[in-house]
């Protein structure tokens, strides 16, 4: 039996396979198929300082190749999320480690929430910065595709709070790289990759969008070779822990990822057709080292072999 456990920043997880925020509810949801402790992590559904109702529906639609979604960060706000029985308070009873993404729609908002949290620190393992969603009017992308805005973010969640930090990171940027050497320099004690890639569809019969929204993120194997090459150039530039996502379906996309930088991975669309998905994968990656009698999931992070022909 190969060691699965990864050290995230001092974030000890029995495993390398979290959720990807936004497609594992908060726990709650989805604690009837497994216990919630057998994941590396829980990372919950975007937390804000304030209440959000999201967009109008439809929100989602099935394409070929994965989803597009537009759910617009529904949530429950920050002191609902900290005191309802149905929330942290069940996420704590359970004994999952959790991680909990944040957002806001001003530098200020996304403060307020860190610090908040800060103040309630029991139970949580990490917060994520969401500066990537596609999928809301105001924030979102803009902090994750504009280098300034996005350092900005990070070094004010910083301030807030003592707890580790995960920045995620948004695919619609020139350099990758870049990104990623800012939220670190700027105190990010982690990146996570990618977010959901801005896509749409179109009803040929009705001749309107899928979703209300219009335009929403393109999730699931369509994004996967994006997800892997971006993953690769980020842990290829920065010298924290990544955690890569983006189509991961079964175990082969996940040791896939790990081969290619990164230390942990997040599960999202998968979920939606087979709420056993982690586990599952957890087991995959588990047989690939036993039946390669290689001791350690740390031993083939990065592990990538590139033949450079002159």
């Amino acid at each position: 039996m190969a060691d699965l456990s990864v050290d995230l920043c001092g974030v000890k997880l029995p495993n390398p396979v979290m959720t990807a925020s936004g497609t594992f509810g908060y726990g709650k949801e989805y604690a009837e198929f497994f216990p919630l402790d057998l994941l590396g992590a829980v990372v919950v559904k975007g937390i804000a300082s304030f209440p959000s109702h999201g967009n109008p529906t439809p929100r989602v639609a099935e394409v070929q190749g994965g989803m597009i979604n537009a759910i617009g960060l529904q949530g429950p706000g920050v002191e609902k999320f900290i005191h309802h029985p149905d929330y942290m308070p069940f996420l704590r009873a359970s004994k999952a480690r959790v991680i909990v993404n944040i957002w806001g729609r001003t530098i200020k908002d996304y403060h307020e929430v860190a610090s908040r949290l800060d103040a309630e620190p029991d139970g949580i393992s990490a917060l994520e910065i969401n500066i990537s969603c596609p999928n809301i009017k105001k924030g979102g992308a803009a902090f994750g595709t504009d280098l300034k805005l996005a350092s900005q973010v990070v070094a004010k969640v910083r301030e807030a709070t003592t707890l580790p930090l995960i920045t995620k990171l948004s695919p619609n940027v020139p350099s990758i790289a870049d990104l990623a050497k800012a939220v670190v320099d700027a105190g990010s004690d982690m990146i996570s990759l990618i977010n959901t890639i801005p896509a749409m569809s179109v009803d040929i019969l009705t001749r309107k969008p899928r979703i209300a929204n219009v335009t929403g993120g393109l999730s699931g194997p369509a994004v996967k070779p994006i997800a892997i090459r971006m993953v690769f150039e980020a842990a290829s530039a920065v010298s924290v822990p990544v955690i890569g996502m983006g189509g991961i379906m079964n175990a082969d996309d996940a040791v896939e990822f790990l081969i290619a930088g990164a230390d942990a991975v997040a599960v999202g669309t998968a979920i939606f057709a087979d709420p056993l998905a982690p586990i599952k994968i957890i087991d995959g990656i588990n047989k690939y080292l036993d039946d390669r009698q290689i001791p350690q999931v740390s031993d083939i992070v990065g592990s990538i072999i590139i033949e450079h022909n002159n």
